[in-house]
């Protein structure tokens, strides 16, 4: 068991070491269950849930994920401390094309064919297996950093139960009429008879030169051809529509003349002949000379019926609409005509657009990639990709073409087999999210989003032009779509459980060892449809893996089947995170399920995270040599360095550029600074025995000094900034703040200021007071820091009071737990930062009159500000004055200085000026300034007025001043006094010798308490050093044996020159 904090005291806390460090605290969170504990402790406390985006354990984790789960875990840390209940629980996502590519390639089967030899039992085994490659690796960098989530619980995508809610919530859709087939076009390979994802057409892209066409389609009742152009002749006996822009203006044109010139390809166009297409594109077009017969706008062309250019390739059906001129908003005058040759089942936006206006849905190529029968008697039966200069021969025959060319462009191909793809529209089962685009954008509009433009723009944009959700796949591994349709009557059934599946299922059927494939594919069930006797086979498509992940919310506790208690006091969720790139999927599908099956929002709140690159803004790849590898940073600066310097770099929705300098530079500042201070505290406080808890030597916060008071107040603002900031997302300004104030209010300000408070062997008030104040600080510091960066934070805490950080309470409190911060006194903080303005100012008043900063002045006046008599001792000493007062009349230490207008004076005397310039050099400026005032300044005959002198104040000689303004205090001015003697140059001395042999004790890594021998050498001709000064080198230096000599020592460990003269020293540890 740990001390409880009236036990503790803190420990002399040693070097900084930040592996070693993170490596002690996290096996004393293992040993003492410090995770398990923290949410125990809060367990009849108010939850807040949070969502864990499931990863997939097949591919190694990098960076980017070391990125987003130091925000989840960052905030599930703040809330566990506010009082809530943060229960995490870990996921997998298990299914997917990344699975099956990687299982593919390891198995080298490369068709759907090769698969099915092989066994879809086994490829779907070796696909499980796949899935947990990596799984050591994510727990090992998950636990190095520091994300606490429950990895031996999690949710698995692939588990039965998992795949079950799933089954149930689809079955929600069906019957509420959301789920329908239909066509998506998708990159078909016909050689492996592969329908590819996005992901799966990059990695085949490649440049080829293709023939692209201009085609003639001839006006019904109308003498003009329109042109349109096309880089895909293969789809051209499928052409059923043309699309054009109603607002782009097109022209009729007449050929007038033949080219100029051999004409080149196959093609032409006879004079007379009339052609429509749009105006801007006719330079790039026509190779012909022609003139322009009328102008009008795309909307005139809508309605306008043409001859089909293979008149028995599509069956016009009940369509009214086939092969006549419609309107599209994606038609542009970027290339082509301006007109779009539509073929139904070859393009997304052409099958979009076919479903709106009803033009007839027909395949002229089969699933082979050849032409099926009846399409044309020269191409039926033939592959697509061998037959584009047969079909533009068939066009030229009959004149309908205008012209050809290569067009070179990146064209993806299989990366199986090397060929082109072809966009085919397969057989797709939908959830109708058109249906629901109101209450979807409503959903989304009540979500927290972090950005808030993340909502209203990327997702809202994408809500606004919502499509139906294709949510199956031609695949072998992932959740099967549990649809059956009769092969008598052919109704549908949409299963939503297993029992229901069992139930219906037929009594030759297998009981299903696992819900995927093949095993569920055996299973027949008895048609639910009255009076039909026959059989109902599963449809054999698995669904999107984004569909699986979209269920996560509900389906990690088997919902509805069991654990209804915790379903409900987790949805909707209260926090998810995942990069911006999610926007379309993760962040859609939760709230495309919670909308279709629940009628409700899914997630409260989402941070929408920037994308890591590179130091020079680049993206990271293993190609380019830029990949980051986490472990680099955590066996070097630490953990805690990587997620503070993550934090603060920049706002977490914007891009951030990962510096490795950064991350050191970090470790410097921050951590290194922090443990300073901490450790000077410990090892104070162990020397003297100071216990926090004694409430005897307790000193309370009204009667400890200034300095104490205004540093407590000092940490209760920044807390309160810095929780301001977390409640608005934006954690690295509150990093930045804390940061600010551990580096110059806490270490270079307030323990700068207080060391010689600890120095003093004897016990007093004073000193008890500093400690407590160090000691509250600290803890108010660790707490802070403990949700960005744990490790430290904890051993701060733990070292002060025996209690893991992770344990306590957010000092700003919440509605569940106390606000706990020292008292706030604003008005010290504004003379505070009066104080320290004046001593930057001394400083710059010293290098601009080239003093140095250890020489005294003999005097300093302050003029006008507040009362700052109770900081007079600290600001004299930063200032290295030796008295300090305040003084009302700034005027006492200036005077007035006149110099003469050149300008002015030049065209007054002309060639006399430089007898007045003279003249004017010779007087005093305040008896000339008194003269000009009384109207008779007269220099040696010369009249001079106002306007032939510019005047300004300066200090008098022996003086340097300097002012500066505060808001709601007016000017502020310092005053100092350099003039120099004896007493000041020897004082100078000392503290400029005292600062070198300070610096060789901490470079010989003396103790504190640890005294020294001492032998210093000056110069012969160097200043005296007065005996009390001495003695004061000898006291701050803790030098019991000293010696000074005015003498050259040539064997001295240690030079140096002050104002060019030689000082040399040697010191050695006594025994």
């Amino acid at each position: 068991m740990p001390k409880t904090s009236s036990e503790k005291q803190p420990l002399n806390s040693g070097a900084y070491d930040p592996v070693s460090l993170e490596t002690e605290v996290s096996e004393r969170w293992n040993a003492e269950e410090t995770f398990k504990k923290s949410i125990e402790q809060r367990r009849d406390s108010k939850p807040f849930t949070f969502l864990e985006g499931p990863p997939t354990a097949n591919g190694k984790p990098g960076i980017h994920h070391v990125l987003s789960r130091l925000y989840k875990d960052m905030v599930c840390r703040w809330k566990t401390m506010e009082g809530h209940l943060v229960e995490r629980k870990g996921g997998w996502d298990t299914h997917g094309l990344p699975v099956e590519i990687e299982v593919q390639k390891q198995l080298n089967l490369m068709s759907n064919e090769a698969i099915e030899e092989y066994g879809m039992e086994k490829f779907n085994q070796k696909c499980k297996e796949s899935v947990w490659k990596y799984e050591e690796a994510w727990r090992e960098m998950s636990e190095r950093m520091a994300f606490w989530v429950d990895m031996d619980n999690p949710y698995v995508t692939l588990h039965d139960d998992y795949i079950e809610s799933a089954w149930w919530s689809l079955k929600q859709m069906h019957d509420k009429g959301l789920l329908f087939r239909g066509h998506k076009v998708l990159p078909y390979c016909p050689q492996t008879g592969t329908s590819y994802s996005t992901h799966e057409v990059s990695l085949g892209y490649k440049e080829v030169a293709e023939p692209a066409v201009y085609v003639k389609f001839q006006l019904i009742d109308d003498k003009a051809s329109v042109l349109a152009w096309t880089t895909t002749p293969w789809t051209l006996p499928g052409n059923v529509g043309l699309a054009v822009g109603p607002d782009v203006v097109y022209c009729r044109i007449r050929i007038t003349e033949p080219p100029a010139g051999s004409w080149e390809g196959r093609g032409g166009a006879k004079v007379g002949d009339e052609l429509i297409l749009a105006k801007e594109l006719l330079p790039e077009v026509m190779r012909h000379k022609m003139e322009i017969i009328e102008e009008f706008q795309g909307s005139d062309l809508v309605g306008k019926a043409y001859h089909p250019l293979f008149p028995d390739a599509i069956n016009r059906g009940d369509s009214k609409t086939a092969w006549t001129i419609v309107e599209a908003d994606f038609v542009t005058t970027t290339d082509g005509t301006g007109v779009v040759h539509t073929a139904v089942m070859y393009g997304e936006d052409d099958y979009s657009l076919g479903m709106e206006v009803g033009f007839p849905a027909q395949h002229t190529v089969g699933m082979d990639g050849k032409f099926i029968q009846g399409t044309h008697q020269e191409l039926d039966g033939k592959y697509v990709k061998d037959c584009d200069s047969k079909i533009i021969d068939l066009l030229s025959n009959d004149g309908q073409l205008y012209r050809e060319h290569i067009y070179t462009h990146d064209y993806p191909h299989c990366w199986r087999t090397d060929h082109p793809l072809l966009y085919y529209a397969m057989d797709s089962w939908f959830v109708r999210m058109t249906a629901v685009k109101e209450k979807i954008i409503e959903f989304n509009s009540q979500v927290e989003w972090a950005p808030e433009w993340t909502g209203t723009g990327r997702v809202g944009e994408w809500l606004r032009n919502i499509k139906d959700w294709a949510i199956s796949r031609e695949r072998y591994w992932g959740t099967p779509i549990p649809v059956w349709i009769c092969e008598d009557c052919g109704h549908e059934h949409c299963i939503g459980s297993i029992e229901e599946m069992n139930t219906l299922k037929t009594e030759e059927s297998p009981t299903p060892k696992e819900l995927h494939r093949p095993y569920v594919d055996d299973v027949k069930l008895h048609c639910t449809k009255k009076e039909c006797s026959g059989e109902m086979v599963r449809e054999p498509y698995v669904m999107d893996c984004w569909f699986d992940s979209g269920c996560a919310s509900f389906a990690q506790w088997h919902y509805p089947f069991e654990n209804e208690d915790k379903f409900k006091g987790s949805f909707p969720v209260d926090y998810i995170c995942e990069a911006v790139d999610q926007t379309r999927g993760w962040f859609y599908s939760l709230l495309a399920v919670s909308t279709t099956v629940f009628d409700s929002i899914c997630y409260n709140r989402c941070l929408s995270l920037g994308h890591i690159l590179d130091n020079e803004g680049k993206k990271m790849s293993k190609s380019k040599g830029n990949v980051v590898n986490p472990w680099d940073h955590f066996n070097k600066e630490g953990t805690d360095a990587i997620r503070w310097y993550m934090t603060t770099q920049s706002a977490p929705w914007n891009p951030m550029n990962f510096d490795p300098n950064g991350v050191r530079e970090t470790y410097a500042k921050m951590f290194l600074t922090l443990w300073n201070v901490h450790r000077f505290h410990a090892d104070y406080a162990s020397l003297d025995g100071f216990n926090p808890s004694d409430k005897s030597s307790f000193i309370p916060v009204e009667q400890r000094s200034p300095l104490d008071q205004w540093v407590l107040s000092r940490i209760a603002t920044v807390a309160q900034d810095y929780h301001n900031q977390f409640v608005s997302w934006e954690f690295h300004k509150a990093g930045r703040d804390l940061e600010n104030f551990v580096i110059n209010d806490l270490s270079n300000w307030y323990v700068r200021r207080s060391r010689r408070r600890l120095w003093d062997e004897a016990d007093s008030n004073d000193k008890r007071a500093c400690q407590h104040t160090l000691h509250e600080v600290l803890c108010v510091v660790s707490k802070l820091m403990a949700p960005v960066s744990p490790f430290m934070s904890d051993r701060i805490h733990y070292d002060l009071t025996g209690i893991s950080v992770h344990m306590t309470d957010w000092p700003l409190g919440s509605d569940i737990v106390d606000k706990d911060l020292p008292p706030q006194n604003l008005e010290l903080e504004k003379q505070m930062m009066i104080v320290r303005n004046l001593t930057e100012t001394g400083r710059r008043i010293r290098v601009d009159s080239k003093r140095r900063q250890r020489l005294p002045c003999q005097s300093g006046w302050i003029v006008g500000g507040p009362d700052l008599s109770a900081f007079h001792a600290i600001i004299a000493e930063e200032l290295n004055v030796e008295n300090l007062k305040t003084e009302d009349d700034l005027d006492r230490f200036q005077q007035i200085e006149l110099s003469p207008e050149h300008k002015v004076l030049g065209k007054k005397y002309r060639a006399e000026l430089p007898k007045v310039l003279a003249e004017l050099n010779k007087i005093n400026s305040d008896t000339l300034l008194s003269q000009i005032e009384a109207g008779n300044a007269n220099l040696g005959g010369y009249e001079i007025t106002m306007e032939d002198v510019s005047i300004r104040r300066v200090e008098k000689e022996g003086y340097a001043a300097s002012t500066f303004t505060v808001d709601d205090v007016g000017d502020i001015s310092l005053v100092l006094d350099m003039s120099l003697n004896d007493s000041l140059i020897s004082k100078g001395l000392a503290r400029e010798i005292t600062r070198r042999i300070q610096s060789k004790r901490k470079d010989l890594d003396l103790e504190l308490e640890a005294t020294i021998s001492l032998n210093v050498w000056l110069s012969e001709d160097s200043p005296k050093l007065a005996s009390k000064d001495w003695e004061y080198v000898k006291f701050e230096t803790r030098a019991s044996n000293a010696e000074l000599f005015y003498s050259e020592q040539s064997d001295a460990s240690d030079t140096f020159d002050v104002e060019g003269k030689k000082i040399s020293f040697n010191l050695k540890l006594n025994d």
